[in-house]
């Protein structure tokens, strides 16, 4: 009974591990959107995320699973599924900066990696300058 008592604790300070290293990929010249957009994830799950994007502004996109970059993979598309931006094509960065010229909604996908454990967190932030 002790360790199912626990359990949720461990959980939770594991994910502020994970926060904080994902944190380091938004500078202070970006302002959080105010959101941790977090779930918990196994290998052969895809974690999904509904944003909405304003136009004109500059935004930062950090993904982050593990304690090293590229454990988790990014896909982000546009409302009809047009794929936008996605990390895999990009060595698996850790983040992605780029500024619309519209209002976009926005959904993102993620999911583990190769080289990443066989479950864990899906950690984006999201981040904006004007």
């Amino acid at each position: 009974m002790f360790i199912a008592l626990l359990a949720p604790c461990i959980a939770s300070a594991q994910a502020d591990t994970l926060l904080n290293f994902c944190a380091r990929h938004i500078p202070s010249s970006y302002i959080s959107d105010g959101q941790v957009y977090q779930t918990p994830i196994s290998s052969d799950e895809t974690a999904e995320f509904h944003v909405t994007f304003y136009g004109g502004s500059t935004y930062r996109l950090a993904a982050c699973s593990g304690l090293k970059d590229g454990d988790l993979v990014f896909t982000v598309y546009d409302s009809e599924r047009n794929e936008l931006f996605c990390n895999a094509d990009h060595r698996d960065a850790p983040y992605w900066d780029f500024k619309f010229g519209s209002t976009v909604d926005c959904v993102i996908e993620a999911r583990l990696g190769e080289r990443a454990p066989d479950s864990g967190f899906a950690i984006l932030l999201i981040g904006f300058k004007n």
